[in-house]
């Protein structure tokens, strides 16, 4: 028997890693935002003979373009504002701070910490963090004769500038079309996942429908958090409501169907496809597919397709659906912490360097490091080599350019270009960092220094080394704090989510019976949501560490999230069963699996039994199949676990 040829050696993920870049169409409205940011507030401020005020406004309307990510309107808001506003109070902390010997080293040690901690809470939390170190950095090092205020005051205009920019040129649509974008994706990505059951596609088209339920509630949530002035909720507003909150009913279905992994007929993704379009137009979808209810996974999504529908032609709800909020890993919390000591402890170490090798830009070391080391923008490798290789091709772009720098004009085109490119090279950090390169030396040589290129390089290269060697110190690399406690998180808000699924609803009379139907609907959907948001945040974090290099031996991370997954798959899978008929599972085989989750939990987070002390999980009745499913998973889950 002739054997197989063998199988060419791959690469390991971590070398892989910085050849990776994002693909999308053009953001024409954001390159326009881009061009019209930097170059325009710096020109004005060299005309009125105000370089620094310039340089710093320049800076605000960068990292403002940096932040400029796709999304509404509201959601543009958050993600320029707040880190605009932290970026301002670190230039405030660093130039009120005094000399640098004295307060740089405790001061972005400390600020490091939090700045890390906080990265823990979310996206925008993260860009605030990392504004406030940075400029921290910035204002300390940084030569400036303006004072604090008007510093902070100039950085804030230009990042307001680049957010009314943000407000004024987007593409054209109504008030509401945003939203509405983002509400008919959900469904979009309902028929995707119904496309795809039954086939290797299935899991990560559920992962996608996941993402377009967290994009749609963060956009409906900012709609009613954030509203203009003298304009209150309107019936458009509460039909969009109460149409996210049959998108999510569809999708606990529909999770059934990818539970039960038989590929379906084509037609069966019909129905999301005329609900997203009829989202999309603000009208009656029409006919939907007729039912064929041959499973109690089929027959609870044709029937929800039939409530779709009907409530697609029904009149706007007076109360829409309360949307689940997102739930935090706690920056006090052990991923927090390690978040914190690693920047904190890269931070301090670049900025011990950079005031012992010299007094002129030894804040681009400390600046740089923080850029670098945090945990959530990617594996540190990866951004070490893109980061050096970036700003090589950086400074060899800037030198041709450097001769041409003069009068007021040519920086600001300079720099507009750069800011046109910015939305660009967010597709991979090594271009990102080649015209970010530009754009600062650009800035620098405003300011009078036309000689910091090799300086650039060489700080660059140094901060790079030793973000490299301190950040893969063993406790400052434990992708247990960062992966296992997020994975334990969502196992722990699946617990509740399944010990509500199987609690006894107990007995209502017939005028209670319909309230308390829809309380006990909203609960059980936000419990879901939240354990599929935790999933989501895990995952992503666990991504990240399978391709980070490592000293020693780790869990598969991707592996254990994979399997937490198929358990919320599975508990959302029981749910639907309940509700059509299945018989409910004894209490004591309930009460074993809402144990064993919590064990598992509490083994991811480091708090549980060694291996060898933890009890066995039993078999469960051969009839209960979505908490055997369940059982199967963590049993594997255990393995991987004790194998590492």
């Amino acid at each position: 028997m002739r054997r197989p040829p063998p199988r060419p050696p791959t690469a390991p993920g971590w070398l892989l890693h910085p050849l990776r870049w994002q693909r999308g169409p053009v953001p024409w409205a954001a390159t326009a935002r881009g061009a019209l940011g930097m170059g325009p507030v710096l020109a004005v401020c060299l005309a009125a003979g105000q370089p620094q005020a310039g340089v710093l406004a320049g800076l605000g309307a960068m990292f403002a373009g940096i932040n400029d990510r796709p999304g509404t309107w509201r959601s543009g808001v958050l993600h320029i504002a707040v880190p605009a506003l932290a970026g301002a109070l670190g230039l405030l902390v660093g130039q009120t701070g005094g000399a640098p010997a004295g307060w740089a080293l405790p001061v972005l040690a400390l600020v490091g910490l939090v700045s890390g901690a906080v990265s823990v809470a979310g996206p925008v939390w993260s860009l605030a963090g990392l504004q406030l170190l940075v400029l921290t950095a910035v204002g300390g090092g940084m030569p400036l004769t303006v004072p604090a205020w008007l510093g902070a005051s100039a950085f804030l205009a230009g990042a307001g500038w680049l957010l009314l920019l943000r407000l004024t040129v987007r593409r054209p649509g109504g008030l509401l079309s945003d939203e509405r974008a983002a509400v008919a994706g959900v469904y979009d990505a309902l028929a995707d996942a119904l496309e795809a059951v039954g086939t290797p596609a299935a899991e990560p088209a559920r992962r996608a429908l996941t993402a377009a339920l967290d994009r749609a509630d963060e956009a409906l949530r900012l709609r009613a958090l954030i509203r203009l002035p003298l304009r209150r909720r309107s019936a458009a507003d509460r039909r969009l409501g109460a149409r996210l909150g049959t998108a999510a009913a569809l999708c606990e279905a529909s999770v059934a169907l990818l539970w039960e992994g038989e590929p379906l007929p084509a037609r069966v993704a019909d129905g999301p496809r005329r609900l997203a379009e009829a989202v999309r137009r603000d009208a009656a979808p029409g006919a939907l597919p007729a039912p064929v209810s041959d499973t109690p996974a089929r027959s609870a999504f044709d029937r929800a397709v039939l409530e779709a529908g009907v409530a697609f032609g029904a009149a706007a709800p007076a109360t829409p659906p309360r949307l689940p909020g997102r739930p935090l890993v706690h920056p006090a919390g052990p991923a927090g912490r390690e978040y914190g000591l690693r920047v904190a402890a890269c931070v301090a170490v670049s900025t011990a360097v950079a005031l012992l090798l010299h007094t002129g830009h030894w804040y681009w070391l400390p600046a740089t490091a923080a850029f670098l080391v945090k945990p959530d923008f990617g594996p540190l490798f990866s951004r070490v080599v893109s980061r050096f290789a970036g700003t090589a091709a950086g400074v060899l772009a800037f030198v041709p350019l450097a001769g041409l720098l003069t009068g007021p004009w040519w920086p600001a085109a300079a720099v507009a270009l750069g800011g046109a490119l910015v939305p660009l090279a967010v597709r991979h950090f090594a271009l990102q960092t080649a015209v970010v390169t530009v754009t600062v030396l650009t800035f620098v040589s405003v300011g009078g220094d036309r000689q910091a290129a090799a300086s650039r390089l060489a700080d660059t290269a140094v901060a790079c080394l030793l973000v490299l060697l301190v950040g893969h110190l063993p406790r400052l690399a434990d992708t247990q704090a960062r992966v296992g406690h997020r994975s334990a998180h969502a196992l722990r808000h699946t617990r509740r989510y399944l010990q509500h699924v199987l609690a006894d609803p107990g007995h209502a009379t017939a005028a209670q019976w319909p309230a308390a139907q829809q309380a006990a609907d909203r609960h059980r959907s936000e419990l879901r949501r939240a354990a599929y948001r935790a999933l989501a945040e895990a995952r992503a974090a666990a991504e990240t560490a399978a391709v980070e290099l490592h000293a020693g031996t780790t869990p598969d991370w991707l592996r254990v999230t994979t399997g937490a997954e198929r358990i919320v798959d599975a508990a959302t899978a029981c749910a639907v069963r309940l509700e059509h008929g299945a018989a409910r599972p004894a209490a004591p085989a309930a009460r074993q699996v809402a144990d064993a989750l919590e064990a598992v939990a509490d083994a991811l987070d480091g708090r549980g039994e060694p291996p060898s002390d933890r009890p066995s999980l039993g078999a469960l009745p051969p009839d209960c199949l979505t908490l055997n499913d369940i059982v199967t998973e963590l049993r594997r889950i255990r393995e991987i676990t004790t194998a590492a």
